[in-house]
């Protein structure tokens, strides 16, 4: 299984499980990123962090470790 950090730019995933931990994993699920959601890779900064997702129809940027916590297929 990939994690959504291991996506390319322009690639796109299906969230398949939330790894996370308490307050980290209910934030990202606040902010959309739920079971069964579609996630495409925008863009990646010049360093490789952050990382910028189209998710239910608005951008949303989060770091390269909490991308780490989700998996997709």
């Amino acid at each position: 299984m990939k994690t959504l950090n291991e996506l390319k730019v322009g690639e796109t995933g299906k969230i398949v499980r939330l790894n996370g931990e308490g307050a980290v994993k209910r934030r990202m699920m606040d902010m959309g990123l739920t079971k069964g959601t579609g996630v495409t890779v925008r863009k990646v900064a010049p360093l490789g962090d952050p990382i910028e997702l189209t998710v239910r129809g608005y951008e949303l940027s989060i770091r390269k470790s909490e991308a780490a916590t989700i998996e997709v297929a």
